[in-house]
């Protein structure tokens, strides 16, 4: 597990130099571990070499890791695609929803939430790409569901997330990060209750640096933290 650490070290050491470029405090952005297809040693890892948290993709493994203290010390996510059918096992499970990429799934979130009677921590997830290929939000649905958010008192939206397009070249995704920084100014300049906008969930191992270039509060990290994933392989 050794790897862990040094990729972990590596990051902080890029993003610290992403963030100074821009002008800004490295304080301000979190590395979340995106912990997909990792077992629980491997995240327990991860853990103790400094990540602010971690995020989960699938409820599954959610619910395999979390009793084995594969989190424990650190905030868990979940960053992956949510269906409905599993919103009970992730509401009050997790400190915050990054993935919440339709109005369904935000009024699911809602009522679950209120029968536990508390209040679910969650981030807009926003198509910026315009992709068919991708759920999310348009800006323009988002900005819409934000003034709304009152409506949902047993949820609290503090900020935005986004997944742009692949890009074949370095700093091809900058102009969509870019959109998503003007994105949550405006949200945030509207003062909705029940809104704070104070995290911007963009980035990932190939494109960090530009996202952090941009704005970004937080970057999902997997790959350059773990290696590459074993797409054959059972999990354990």
């Amino acid at each position: 597990m050794e790897h862990i650490a040094q990729n972990i070290a590596r990051i902080r050491a890029e993003m610290e130099e992403a963030a100074r470029a821009a002008g800004r405090d490295p304080r301000e952005i979190q590395l979340c571990a995106a912990t997909k297809m990792n077992d629980a040693e491997a995240v327990k890892a991860a853990v103790a070499a400094g990540v602010d948290c971690c995020g989960e993709n699938r409820v599954q493994e959610l619910v395999q890791k979390q009793p084995l203290g594969a989190y424990e010390g650190k905030p868990v996510h979940f960053i992956g695609h949510l269906q409905t059918n599993k919103v009970k096992q992730v509401v009050g499970k997790v400190d915050l929803i990054q993935s919440v990429d339709r109005l369904e799934l935000l009024e699911c979130i809602e009522k679950t939430a209120a029968r536990l009677d508390l209040v679910q921590d969650i981030l807009l997830e926003v198509n910026i790409g315009q992709e068919e290929s991708k759920s999310g939000f348009t800006p323009d649905e988002a900005m819409e569901t934000a003034s709304k958010m009152v409506q949902y008192p047993h949820c609290r939206l503090l900020g935005l997330m986004a997944i742009p397009p692949i890009s074949e070249e370095p700093g091809g995704n900058s102009k969509y990060f870019a959109q998503m920084r003007q994105l949550l100014v405006d949200i945030r300049a509207k003062k909705y209750d029940n809104v704070s906008m104070t995290c911007l969930s963009m980035g990932m191992s190939g494109d960090y640096a530009d996202a952090i270039a941009n704005g970004s509060t937080m970057i999902r990290v997997g790959t350059a933290i773990f290696g590459p994933r074993n797409y054959g392989q059972p999990q354990k």
